[in-house]
């Protein structure tokens, strides 16, 4: 009939439970309560303690494994970078593709479709990063790549057909009636890789855009007559704020800044990560350039951070051993918040009766042991 996870202690997205069973059946939790009373039929699966979570929800993975979603998308590169950040807790991503000629931005669309269709474990959707954004934040995106956003752009974005589809643009490059226009179309606007504003960005906003991509990092700064892009993330009370927690693309002061700035509930932990994360090389090609991984950073040859070498499960452990965020905190930054932020709060990101069964089990050292995707 089902099982029944016994053994660890629960957070269900909200808080922490002691001596409780989590019972599932097919592709959802069905249950939740004392681990002396799991209903007959069910097998017990008793694990050593630790704590079983919500798997974690990557909205921003460019690559793993090796792989990397820009360099000849296909269905077994969607695979492969789903498969080996599902090791490090990941049950549900979005396959990020960044600035890139037209053919390798329908193709990574198309190889997303395909993967959700196949049924590839934890694909939620796709990450679109540029190429609509503005050269002077370019970071380590191709300059020469970076272009306006046309009708054909539009079109191929409305018809997309891959889950889940958002989309970072330059709030100074794209006009709020273009954000609108991509709403209405079911997209989610994300504002990052821009000198805008903060007028500009809250413009973008009232427009419909509803996250900052990687805070701090390819935006204009918070200055004291000027508050740029980052002010305008920080003062926003409803979107959605990705940070990279890896002691390389933000200081640890200025995070914990942010944090105390506004309400946690809105930051989400993502990876940025590249094809070196989750047991990939040292060293890669990206639009062919080289991408280098020294200490864990990652740079191109002229020094520019290119994506990070992040898992979700070592963000965790540094936000709550480096910054002493409250781990209940950051549980949900890397589950419950990225789950709210695309719209699937009643199906992931918590540990609760009708849920999907996407869960991860963590050690007493915060490594991962175990997941589940849809109860397998």
């Amino acid at each position: 009939m089902g099982f029944a996870l016994t053994g660890a202690r629960v957070f269900d997205g909200a808080e922490f439970h002691d001596h409780q069973a989590v019972v599932i059946e097919d592709r959802c939790i069905v249950a939740i309560g004392a681990d002396n009373a799991i209903p007959d039929g069910h097998e017990k699966i008793k694990l050593e303690g630790g704590i079983l979570a919500p798997g974690f929800i990557d909205v921003q993975v460019n690559g793993g494994g090796g792989a990397l979603l820009n360099s000849g998308p296909s269905l077994d590169v969607v695979r492969r970078i789903a498969t080996s950040h599902r090791r490090h807790g990941t049950t549900g991503l979005l396959p990020t593709v960044i600035t890139d000629v037209p053919d390798i931005m329908s193709s990574a669309i198309s190889a997303v479709r395909e993967a959700r269709h196949a049924g590839v474990p934890g694909v939620l959707g796709i990450h679109v990063e540029g190429p609509f954004l503005d050269v002077a934040r370019k970071g380590a995106h191709d300059a020469t790549l970076i272009r306006t956003l046309t009708e054909t752009d539009l079109q191929l974005l409305r018809k997309a057909d891959c889950g889940k589809l958002m989309l970072t643009v330059a709030p100074n490059r794209v006009s709020p009636d273009q954000i609108r226009n991509l709403r209405d179309a079911g997209i989610i606007v994300s504002l990052g890789h821009s000198d805008a504003s903060f007028d500009v960005a809250q413009a973008a906003l009232a427009a419909g855009a509803t996250s900052f991509t990687h805070l701090f990092n390819a935006m204009s700064q918070l200055s004291g007559r000027e508050p740029g892009m980052v002010g305008a993330a920080l003062s926003d009370d409803k979107s959605y704020i990705g940070v990279i927690a890896d002691g390389h693309h933000i200081h640890d002061t200025a995070l914990k800044l942010a944090m105390v700035a506004t309400s946690s509930d809105r930051f989400m932990l993502i990876t940025d990560a590249m094809a070196s994360a989750a047991g990939g090389p040292d060293t890669f090609t990206l639009q062919g350039r080289t991408v280098m991984r020294v200490l864990d950073r990652l740079t191109l040859e002229d020094g520019t951070l290119a994506g990070s070498n992040l898992t979700m499960d070592a963000a965790l452990r540094y936000c709550v051993t480096r910054l002493g965020v409250d781990f209940g905190v950051a549980l949900r930054m890397a589950s419950t918040n990225p789950a709210r932020f695309l719209g699937l709060q009643n199906q992931l990101g918590l540990i609760a009766p009708g849920a999907l069964a996407s869960l991860v089990h963590l050690d007493d050292d915060l490594n991962v042991t175990q997941t589940w995707i849809e109860g397998q």
